[in-house]
């Protein structure tokens, strides 16, 4: 009996009409990202070990794969406390990294306000789950040099124009400000070393709800019925006695804004990310549990790298869960016409055939004719053929008889 094989645990094969309906979906986002003046870069897959381990990246940083160092032996295996001891590269698990790094290398030829476009996959060792998967794509649109809210609305409006090219228009954006959440930890009482646990809990209030978050909090020995309070009051915009106003600015600029997208203020919002300093979003979908998309501002980041101080702040579409809810006029893409080769026509005669009919614009797939014509053909309409035609002895690029694939296919003639 033969060995099932697949693929390693948390990453997938795609078939040829799966991966030409995932490269249709991300040809719309790139043309929608790039109609809006962003411009692709490509960075490597891997990057320095350290600067992914660099306390920049939340619990994603627990998630990277480690690139073990090349020449080690067996004292170094027994001798590590630790695996990235023995690490000095590691797999990106997200593009902001890489982008913070990128700007920093390729600075002085980029211009002063740099709109960047990355769609690249990205690894993280997850736990494998229902839309959770250690290989998936990140579609990520970047602003860095511009401090102002004029690069949120950019990107909030570049979204909104590629959600709506995908037919997914009852999708909204949840916002909020991390000077907001620190503020309220701060009013709250919540003393500093206690304040990044106390974000993680707040941050599964979609998961465990209010009493959950009150209780876990509590765990952590914090008064979490003051904080949810706090956090509640700033929502209605009954704001706390002392509590900063001018911290909701930039995010009553956005809500204000029309960027072809419902935004909605959540003071609840977290974003697990270590880097954020400034307005935060999530790309929520009224029929789904799970975000599909989400960024916001990190000021911080590219001057660790850079040496100087530099603002960004950045959005990504979570292609993966994206990709599920697209339905697309015309299918996976191209119709393709089928070429059944009788075994007795030539090599060069077919190839011949084929290359007038591309020349000519079609989309050509070429089988040898088998005896089961049915089985082929279905499998050929599966691909996302559409006709079909035999070729035999003699025949041209002309003189083919083209035929639909359909029901009432023929077998072998």
């Amino acid at each position: 009996m033969a060995t099932q094989v697949h693929p390693p645990r948390g990453m997938r094969d795609f078939l040829p009409v799966e991966k030409r309906r995932r490269e249709r979906v991300l040809r719309v986002i790139r043309d929608a990202y790039e109609d809006h003046g962003f411009e692709e870069i490509e960075t490597p897959v891997v990057e320095d070990a350290e600067r992914l381990h660099a306390g920049l990246g939340g619990d994603n940083e627990k998630l990277a794969f480690a690139v073990m160092r090349r020449g080690l032996g067996v004292e170094d295996l027994r001798g590590a406390s630790a695996p990235l001891e023995l690490a000095d590269l590691g797999l990106r698990f997200d593009l902001t990294v890489p982008l913070a790094r990128f700007i920093a290398t390729n600075r002085a030829a980029l211009p002063p306000v740099f709109r960047a476009i990355q769609i690249a996959p990205v690894w993280r060792a997850e736990r494998p789950q229902r839309g959770r998967y250690r290989q998936f794509m990140q579609c990520d649109i970047d602003i860095a040099g511009e401090p102002g809210v004029t690069a949120e609305l950019e990107l909030l409006s570049a979204t909104a124009d590629a959600l709506t090219r995908l037919g997914i228009p009852d999708a909204f954006v949840r916002v909020n400000d991390r000077r907001i959440l620190a503020a309220a930890l701060e009013h709250a009482g919540i003393e500093e070393a206690l304040r990044e646990g106390a974000l993680i809990t707040v941050d599964k209030l979609d998961k465990i709800g209010s009493d959950g978050v009150v209780a876990e909090l509590a765990e952590r020995g914090i008064d979490g019925a003051r904080l949810m309070a706090t956090l509640e009051a700033i929502r209605g915009g009954d704001l706390p006695e002392g509590f900063d106003a001018a911290v909701l600015d930039d995010v009553r600029c956005l809500l204000d804004a029309s960027v072809g997208i419902r935004l909605e203020f959540d003071p609840t919002l977290v974003r697990g990310m270590g880097y954020y300093t400034g307005p935060i979003f999530e790309v929520a979908h009224p029929e789904l549990p799970f975000s599909i998309g989400g960024g916001g501002r990190y000021d911080g980041m590219i001057g660790r790298f850079l040496g100087q101080s530099m603002p960004a702040v950045g959005i990504s579409l979570g292609f993966e869960r994206l990709v599920d809810l697209v339905e697309l006029p015309g299918g996976a893409g191209r119709d393709a016409l089928a070429l059944l080769v009788d075994k007795q026509v030539e090599p060069a005669a077919a190839i011949a055939i084929k290359r007038d009919l591309v020349a000519a614009g079609e989309t050509v797939r070429m089988q040898r004719r088998p005896k089961n014509v049915t089985g082929l053909l279905t499998q050929l309409a599966a691909s996302g053929a559409d006709r079909f035609a035999f070729v035999r002895p003699g025949d041209s690029a002309a003189t083919l008889e083209i035929k639909p694939i359909g029901p009432a296919d023929p077998s072998a003639e």
